[in-house]
């Protein structure tokens, strides 16, 4: 074989393993699945969340794998502080169909970016307009449509990270993230 055509032999064989590799490895499952859930509020107001779930798989989660605050574990490569994503892989998002109240707090109907400042006790909820990044890495305040501060509760361990809804009534739903041991509420009404 002539050097020329054993390069472009050994060049077409590398790229037909890379396209192997990468088909592989797009047929396994994520280690953390993605999900959605759902709530209707008031006569038409839909809420959907979706976000991929991570497990607690024995690691210190809060003030650990999720460090607290816009901590040193919370920096992208530019050394910027960041949020947490609130889930895992791409962004977590929750999508009002019709406008709404959180914690009181004015929001317009649409997709956003859901990003967490986890607390001790204390948690910042931000709603970003931004919803398409992966995870939080680029995130920036300007982007914010809202933020709330409320109060993380203990509960029952969980261990993959969940969403939901609870205190339905009607017009208003508290949502939720819960996992670990850890519990983050926040409330969404319908506005009359």
């Amino acid at each position: 074989m002539k050097p020329n055509k054993c390069f472009t032999a050994v060049i077409l064989f590398l790229v037909i393993l890379s396209i192997t590799t990468i088909a592989q490895q797009e047929n396994k499952p994520r280690q953390s699945l993605k999900a959605s859930v759902s709530q209707r509020i008031g006569v038409d107001n839909d809420i959907t969340i979706i976000y991929s779930r991570p497990g607690v798989k024995g690691r210190k989660i809060w003030g650990g794998l999720v460090p607290f605050g816009l901590a040193p574990g919370n920096k992208n490569s530019n050394n910027n502080p960041f949020p947490w994503r609130g889930g895992a892989n791409e962004n977590t998002t929750i999508e009002f169909s019709k406008d709404v109240t959180v914690e009181g707090n004015n929001l317009p109907a649409g997709k956003y970016g859901l990003h967490f400042i986890p607390g001790e006790k204390k948690w910042i909820i931000i709603f970003s307009k931004n919803n398409s990044n992966w995870g939080s890495f680029t995130y920036d305040q300007k982007d914010d449509a809202l933020r709330i501060t409320v109060t993380a509760v203990k509960t029952p361990f969980e261990e993959w990270l969940t969403y939901g809804f609870d205190d339905l009534n009607g017009n208003s739903a508290t949502a939720f993230l819960k996992w670990e041991e850890l519990k983050v509420p926040f409330k969404i009404a319908t506005i009359k």
